[in-house]
């Protein structure tokens, strides 16, 4: 084993590297009497083939249904009885498991966790029976249509690649995957050199290294190496280049939801800074300008915001919008004008200021609590090349300026755009005459 070595990013973050190549990474907080602990897996959706879509999420789900130490039912009751949280979540790159509890019920989660994560028999009753809690899932998904919005635009961005598709598989794969794609799935992921654990709160290091030594156990042998940073995913665009053009999924609901955007910058693309202060400025609050022209000078939308998501090779930017029917064409006309005014004319000084005071106060406020913590340590081991300190992110975003705000506007968002549309309308005619 590594001795545990402190790691850029801040005081209190140490790491150690254990047989196997498991990676531990803690964060000690003095303050705090609690602790977060989590396990992630480096896989997430996009490392599916499509006659696997969905295999990712529904592992996520088995693994909390029963280990040869424990049943489904002790695995939550041990966590509820010290009144801790246990939950997991499946993204596009990885997969979390995490539990909050007590500092001093801290080795107890430690044990839960690395036995679900470790040694889950996936019964096929279990498989059974979750199918269709999972097939629920996606339908309770397409019942909302902001969900199903977004989840169209990515499809129409990305087309038919992992990017593309929904984490939740759909009900054609959930149905179609059998026990043994997903145990194959399981052994072939979950090994030590892809799984990153993190802690953060009144931890100590050395304490979270053996009780993980202990939990993991005979997996942990060998001379294997850590999974690199995944700086890269294969095929995420297209080969023909993203996609464009309107995606309408007709609903009788009485509300249209709109999403226009774009691809745009991966997590370590350095003008993310730039894009993340337009960002805030445009649709980031309820000073922004599309918060102020559509909701509070016409009235037109109850929610209006604009978003930017990063992955390893690409990424996305757009503006949602949720209206009456009617207003649909004039809410979308107002985002256009918006996006083109951002364009051609950048950002005054007091947005400048504002959109960068917005974007540090997110990123500070953001890290208060252990489980926050715990998810920068997790997300930092497994996608970016190191974790970046906190006042070097702050360094970068007030360094931004007024020319990086007009480059990054040219160059993404006056690309070619796509609109997803859910709402009740027979014919995408006019938003297509709208986008051209």
């Amino acid at each position: 084993m590594t001795a545990g070595t402190p790691a850029a990013g801040g005081d209190g973050v140490v790491r150690s590297v254990l047989p196997g190549g498991l990676r531990v990474v803690t964060e000690h907080l003095p303050a705090v009497r609690s602790a977060a602990f989590g396990i992630w897996a480096g896989v997430g959706s996009v490392d599916e083939p499509p006659t696997h879509a969905g295999a990712t999420h529904y592992l996520e789900h088995l693994l909390f249904k029963g280990t040869a130490r424990r049943t489904a039912l002790e695995i939550s009751a041990a966590i509820d009885a010290v009144g801790g949280e246990l939950n997991a979540f499946t993204g596009k790159e990885y997969t979390c498991y995490y539990a909050r509890v007590l500092d001093d019920d801290l080795p107890l989660a430690i044990d839960v966790l690395s036995d679900m994560v470790s040694g889950s028999l996936i019964e096929p009753k279990e498989v059974d029976a979750e199918r269709g809690v999972i097939l629920d899932e996606i339908a309770m998904n397409d019942d909302d249509p902001s969900d199903t919005v977004h989840e169209a635009f990515a499809g129409q961005l990305f087309g038919d690649t992992p990017l593309g598709r929904p984490i939740l598989g759909t009900a054609g794969s959930i149905n179609s995957i059998t026990r043994e794609q997903i145990a194959e799935h399981y052994a072939a992921r979950y090994t030590p050199p892809g799984l990153v654990v993190a802690a953060a709160g009144n931890v100590q290091h050395d304490a979270v290294v053996s009780g993980v030594r202990e939990a993991f156990g005979a997996l942990l042998a060998g001379s294997a190496e850590p999974a690199g940073p995944r700086l890269a995913a294969g095929a995420e665009v297209p080969p023909g280049g993203p996609g464009r053009g309107v995606r309408l999924v007709p609903r009788s609901i009485e509300q249209a939801n709109l999403v226009l955007g774009c691809e745009g910058l991966s997590r370590t693309d350095g003008r993310r800074f730039a894009l993340g202060v337009l960002n805030a400025a445009l649709g980031g609050g309820m000073s922004s300008r599309l918060f102020q022209e559509v909701r509070e000078k016409r009235g037109l939308a109850y929610s209006v915001y604009s978003f930017a998501s990063q992955h390893a090779a690409t990424g996305t930017w757009g503006v949602y919008a949720g209206c009456l029917p009617a207003k649909a064409e004039e809410v979308l006309a107002i985002c256009q004008d918006e996006i083109a005014a951002i364009i051609t004319g950048g950002l005054s000084d007091a947005e400048l200021a504002r959109g960068k005071g917005q974007l540090r106060g997110s990123i500070v406020l953001g890290l208060e609590d252990p489980s926050s913590r715990m998810s920068r340590l997790g997300k930092a081991e497994l996608v970016y090349p190191r974790l970046e300190p906190v006042e070097e992110i702050l360094a970068s975003i007030d360094a931004v300026s007024h020319d990086d705000i007009r480059q990054v506007a040219a160059e993404i968002l006056a690309q070619a755009k796509v609109l997803a549309v859910v709402g009740p309308f027979d014919s995408d005619a006019a938003f297509t005459a709208a986008l051209a």
